[in-house]
């Protein structure tokens, strides 16, 4: 059976939708800045191809994705300030390499979700899989419920605030930014960090290298009070404070010919 979608013919088989992978369907329903579509027989390109479309090409400001049906990579390379609403689970590095989008998951994430995000907000409904917000440098991502192992590793700024727990080497190799941690997390927290500051409401299993116990601010307080006001999230439990302990700050130290090795 033959359609016409978008100007193009595409075809319909047993199998359903048969299109090639690097043509936009434009099956979106448009309401002036607003769209939605279902993305249930679209491969992962299809979606990100239409998405961009939408928000490049379209100017729609507010994407509703029904059926993600948890595929992998999804909403992945944005770069403009718009809002993005996933109606379901992702799969694997779902919103990846973003820079100014709110994107709402309505669902859970697989591993590696928002790495390297350079600005913008993403809130996820239910748990994220390990290495969430890895090398992250800027914006807020907010998991409502629990994560993986090493949350925020390599984080070099932004926010990560998790309300259940976290598992083993969360914050390992942080660089700076901020880790609020409301539940339980699991061994090796902060180990080898640098710089950067975690809060935990919960207990934690142990310590890893180099992350210490913080002297507790107000500007500590200030911070927790109004990331949980501007997320909307309630009322803050009580928080210990940890940071690193500098032990490891000896690479200015080495002599040029050791250096060199490293390098």
């Amino acid at each position: 059976m033959d359609s016409l979608v978008g100007e193009r013919r595409i075809t319909y088989d047993a199998r359903g939708l048969v299109e090639p992978d690097d043509t936009v369907l434009k099956v979106s329903e448009i309401d002036g800045a607003r769209a939605v579509f279902d993305a249930k027989s679209m491969t992962t390109r299809q979606i990100n191809l239409e998405l961009r479309w939408l928000l490049y090409e379209q100017g729609v400001g507010d994407v509703t994705i029904r059926n993600p049906g948890a595929k992998h990579s999804l909403g992945v390379g944005i770069l403009t300030r718009c809002r993005i609403t996933f109606d379901g689970s992702l799969g694997y590095f779902g919103c990846g390499l973003i820079d100014g989008p709110e994107i709402h998951v309505k669902g859970r994430v697989g591993w590696s979700s928002c790495e390297n995000m350079m600005s913008g907000i993403v809130v996820i409904d239910s748990n994220a899989g390990s290495l969430t917000a890895a090398a992250i440098r800027g914006g807020d991502v907010i998991v409502k419920g629990q994560v993986g192992a090493r949350t925020g590793i390599d984080q070099k700024g932004g926010t990560v605030i998790v309300l259940g727990r976290a598992g083993s080497m969360t914050g390992f190799m942080m660089q700076r930014g901020r880790q609020i941690l409301c539940g339980d997390v699991g061994p090796g927290l902060g180990d080898s960090m640098y710089d950067g500051t975690i809060y935990v409401g919960g207990k934690v299993a142990s310590l890893g290298i180099d992350c210490v116990p913080g002297e507790w601010t107000d500007a500590d307080t200030e911070l927790i009070e109004r990331k949980f006001r501007i997320h909307g999230l309630g009322a803050p439990p009580e928080f210990q404070k940890f940071v690193c302990g500098k032990k490891l700050y000896n690479y200015d130290n080495l002599e040029p010919s050791e250096r060199k090795l490293v390098l």
